[in-house]
């Protein structure tokens, strides 16, 4: 597994995340809410500040404040860094607060509302991450890799940095060797979804189908599916050597644009890369998917035991117009949070689909 699993996270008046305190499963998470009840805030939160700690954590307070800053703006490109903390009338403050396993003090750190590029740091861990951070927004990037480094890069351009990471990432050489081998054997199931093998040639990516199938050969990545090219994706990152035997992976709605037999797909791949030792946040509002990881998990031999993350607004009692912002619950089975958004509002449509 990640060497230095993320194991909480306490952050207040970040966006619409108000007095969130979670405790994460060092395999796989599962969060879910409604529409605006902050999950893609959430993942990018822990990619921005788990990123931030790749490298020398002996930087200066000042060098690894600079840093975060600019992973944050990067990440989430405000106009200001303060445009982050919670929007409430006067000043607020956001304060985060990510603990590792293993590596003694949480990364803690706070900005004020007012901020243009200041953050204060409280506390550092004594060591540097070592596993490699992978954000996947919910659309794939094959189809756009070719050049998409260098344009985000060298122009000024809305695509934000996880897009740039991402690529980069996707764009690392396949292993050879031992951990090669290793790497092949992880991906034998997920290669057999995509009946194909994923391969890069001058700076293009193809999915190679195996012989005497219609259009034998190698196809652009854009030509295949989407969902092929999101399997893909996972693929390469685990040939790699990215997303093997390791590293943190945070997906945000894989099951955007997907049909329901390549979202068993996914919830496979899910499971597949939590169990060899990835510690894996997947953000999803898909009852489908939700059930299906629940299915791929209960025909486990091995048991592997997930976390759901429940994020949902709270108002004042006395006014229920105002907002006192997201919250988040945690449980070990999803039937035990008290607000699924997704849940209730599919299982209402299909009770009335049924006329009961």
């Amino acid at each position: 597994m990640a060497k230095y699993p993320i194991a909480r996270l306490k952050v207040d008046d970040f966006g619409p995340l108000n007095d969130v305190d979670v405790t994460f499963s060092p395999t796989l998470n599962i969060i879910t809410g409604g529409n605006a009840s902050g999950k893609s805030q959430l993942l990018k939160l822990l990619y921005a500040s788990t990123r931030s700690l790749v490298g020398d954590v002996s930087r200066t307070k000042s060098a690894l404040s600079s840093d975060i800053a600019s992973t944050l703006i990067g990440v989430f490109r405000p106009d200001s860094l303060g445009r982050l903390a919670r929007r409430v009338q006067g000043r607020s403050r956001a304060s985060v607060e990510v603990k590792f396993g293993g590596i003694g003090d949480p990364l803690a750190f706070a900005f004020a509302s007012s901020a243009k590029t200041e953050v204060h740091i409280e506390l550092v861990p004594r060591a540097p991450l070592v596993d490699t951070p992978v954000f996947l927004p919910s659309r794939e990037l094959l189809s756009l890799y070719p050049g998409l480094v260098s344009l985000i890069e060298s122009r000024e351009v809305e695509f934000d940095e996880t897009w740039r990471d991402t690529a980069a990432l996707l764009g690392r050489a396949p292993l050879r060797g031992p951990r090669g081998s290793a790497a092949g054997k992880l991906l034998e199931p997920l290669l057999g979804e995509i009946e194909g093998t994923v391969l890069e040639e001058n700076g293009r990516f193809y999915v190679r189908l195996p012989s005497g199938r219609d259009g034998t050969g190698k196809i652009e990545a854009h030509l295949v599916s989407e969902g092929y090219r999101k399997l893909a994706m996972i693929i390469r990152l685990v040939s790699n050597g990215v997303l093997l035997e390791g590293g943190y992976l945070f997906w945000d709605e894989p099951e955007a644009n997907l049909n329901p037999e390549t979202q068993r797909a996914v919830a496979r791949a899910i499971v597949a890369l939590a169990a060899s030792g990835t510690q894996v946040f997947v953000a999803s509002h898909s009852v489908f998917l939700l059930r299906e990881m629940e299915l791929v998990l209960s025909e486990r031999a091995a048991p592997l035991q997930p976390t759901y993350i429940g994020l949902y607004r709270e108002s004042d009692e006395s006014d229920g117009a105002l907002s006192l912002g997201v919250r988040a619950e945690t449980a070990t089975d999803p039937a035990d949070l008290s607000s699924i958004a997704a849940l209730e509002a599919e299982s209402t449509q299909s009770l009335r689909y049924l006329g009961l």
